[in-house]
């Protein structure tokens, strides 16, 4: 005799893909749209892989993204689940929640006038 689970479909695990809400889009693309403005940037990539999502900004096209900001839901609890990545890989900032951890870029539009 054989004791089977009262759900005929067994729950297979299906990874979960991260991505950017519609909240998290419009604040980082505010400040994109603000940094194309003032010439800074001229392009965007995102990636939604299993573990995070990534917000890749570019100075040109065909190089290496100038900053990264991610979304790890994983470290929620620990340290943010947001952080901005420097194109060396250092973390520029990290933290829970999203606009404070811009500020970090914003600061890159701040001029001092004559």
């Amino acid at each position: 005799m054989t004791v089977q689970s009262p759900n005929p479909f067994p729950q297979s695990p299906v990874p979960a893909q991260v991505a950017f809400d519609r909240r998290e889009l419009s604040v980082i693309l505010g400040l994109y749209g603000r940094m194309v403005a003032a010439g800074e940037w001229r392009d965007y990539g995102i990636s939604c892989l299993r573990d995070m999502a990534v917000f890749s900004i570019f100075r040109r096209t065909a190089e290496y993204p100038l900053y990264r900001i991610e979304k790890r839901p994983k470290l929620r609890l620990r340290q943010g689940m947001y952080s901005v990545v420097g194109m060396d890989g250092q973390i520029l900032k990290r933290g829970s929640d999203l606009k404070n951890v811009l500020r970090v870029l914003e600061r890159k539009l701040i001029r001092a006038v004559d």
